[in-house]
């Protein structure tokens, strides 16, 4: 049909104009905006993801801490293997085992039964092959004194510092008696008496800390072959160190069910400490020295790694093994799980006869030389006792520690 009659043909204009401006205008687009932003705000946020957890590695800080477990969650005192673990008179009731499968799996059923080959990797913190066919486990951290070499140790780093006043111990240890209940034959610490000097009441020391691999009346001077143009250099000695309880074995002589002297065997968590997260303690220690050096002793490296003083020192060395042990360690003052209390003051040095530290230098001191040396030359290092210290200032306390000059008196 022909649309002739002008008032049909403006009234179909404005019909399409009146579209238009509806369909594209600027009201349009924020009625076309709504849907989308109604959207994107219905979208569901999708959480971060937690960081997925390595089940071959145990952490006793996540149980104790964040699951609040006590030890005897999974811990039985004594383990049911005690009496084989320690043959004879040796044995005693101890933890000599890890805690049975029934204490893991009201938590980690999941991990248990994982689709995992040749085994679920959270075996693996006890037991060696993880294999169905080979249930044999890792030999029980604590049982350091246990050197049966068909028992294999496993290689960690323990998340515990084990608290013992040394204050409440120096005086008792060296009681040379079985306690209340035990057969004589199975007493198994001898009282032996510190190193000391002459006419000195003797202290109890050497009860848990002897001299580690001393060189005695050995020619063999080093713990590893020093090279031939070693000169005045530093390397490593024999007799350096001293030990240190490994086991319950000398704890639980007294700390027994039958002495009824606390803590008991079962109170775990009197004496292991969990350390600090992340430890900052300064070491006067170099890894890289000591790997040079082909120091791969377990112990060695233990000690080593957590001198807070001087890193040469040789207990073994010169008189060292002639003074009494209290001279140098304020034991009062120790917390055994701060390394740094028990760092031993520099002024200990200079003993009671000058030894390393004297008046002057003529005296022979070797902190005194070692002083000298540093008003020279700002960048020198001290050799005679440190390694790492060395290269730093000096402290404070060090030139504290000379003694005043006394004046000469002039013969009449």
């Amino acid at each position: 049909m022909r649309l002739r009659h002008p008032l049909i043909i403006m009234f179909m204009l404005a019909a399409s104009v009146l579209f238009v401006t509806s369909r594209f205008g600027p009201h349009a687009s924020k009625a076309s905006a709504a849907p989308q932003a109604r959207s994107q705000s219905q979208k569901k946020v999708v959480p971060a993801k937690k960081p997925r957890v390595n089940y071959s590695q145990f952490s006793h800080r996540t149980h104790v801490e964040s699951q609040k477990l006590e030890c005897a969650s999974c811990h039985q005192a004594p383990s049911k293997n005690w009496k084989e673990v320690r043959k004879g008179d040796a044995a005693f009731p101890d933890v000599t085992d890890f805690p049975e499968h029934a204490s893991c799996l009201n938590c980690h059923r999941t991990q248990f039964f994982a689709r995992e080959r040749p085994a679920p990797v959270i075996c693996s913190n006890c037991h060696i092959a993880s294999s169905p066919r080979d249930t044999s486990r890792w030999l029980f951290p604590s049982l350091g004194d246990v050197t049966d070499p068909l028992k294999k140790r496993r290689e960690f780093v323990s998340e515990f510092g084990v608290g013992f006043p040394h204050d409440k111990h120096i005086d008792v240890v060296g009681f040379n008696a079985p306690p209340p209940g035990r057969d004589p034959r199975g007493w198994f610490v001898m009282a032996s008496l510190q190193e000391k000097k002459k006419d000195e009441p003797p202290k109890s020391c050497p009860i848990c800390h002897e001299t580690y691999q001393p060189q005695g009346n050995s020619s063999e001077e080093y713990v590893t072959k020093a090279p031939k143009n070693l000169g005045d250099n530093f390397w490593l000695k024999k007799g350096t160190f001293k030990t240190i309880p490994n086991s319950h074995t000398v704890c639980f002589t007294c700390h027994n069910a039958d002495s009824g002297i606390a803590p008991e065997p079962k109170d775990c968590n009197v004496c292991h400490k969990l350390l600090a997260a992340e430890p900052s303690l300064k070491v006067d220690f170099d890894r890289k020295l000591a790997a040079d050096m082909g120091i791969t002793d377990r112990m060695i490296l233990a000690r080593w790694s957590r001198r807070v003083s001087a890193g040469a020192f040789r207990h073994e060395g010169g008189e060292h093994p002639d003074l009494n042990c209290l001279g140098c360690h304020n034991v009062t003052a120790f917390n055994t799980v701060d390394p740094k209390t028990m760092k031993v003051p520099v002024r200990s040095c200079g003993g009671a006869e000058g030894c390393h530290i004297t008046a002057t230098t003529d005296d022979g001191g070797a902190l005194n030389f070692e002083l000298d040396q540093k008003k020279k030359d700002p960048n020198s290092v001290c050799t005679k006792c440190h390694i790492i210290f060395g290269r730093e200032g000096v402290p404070e306390d060090h030139p504290q520690a000379i003694p005043t000059p006394q004046p000469k008196v002039k013969e009449s």
